[in-house]
């Protein structure tokens, strides 16, 4: 079983290495945006699987949603 868990944990952050750099590598900002989303998304997911669900749900809420939410206006009213 601890194989497995182990699986999860190199998967995710794998994952969160690649979107992290698709971040930096998008040129539209809605798309970095969405990735650098996932990024929080996918960090979250490691906080709660690393048995620490207080920060999971705080990053989940605040880093994924507000901050995607923050940008995304202030993306809009640039344009």
């Amino acid at each position: 079983m601890s194989s497995f868990v182990e699986i999860i944990h190199l998967a995710t952050l794998t994952i969160i290495i690649i979107a992290a750099f698709l971040t930096v590598v998008f040129k539209k900002l809605l798309l970095a945006v969405i990735a650098s989303s996932v990024v929080s998304l996918l960090l979250s997911l490691e906080f709660y699987l690393l048995h620490a669900p207080d920060v999971a749900i705080a990053e989940a809420a605040i880093g994924a949603g507000l901050t995607m939410a923050i940008f995304i206006f202030a993306i809009r009213g640039t344009r």
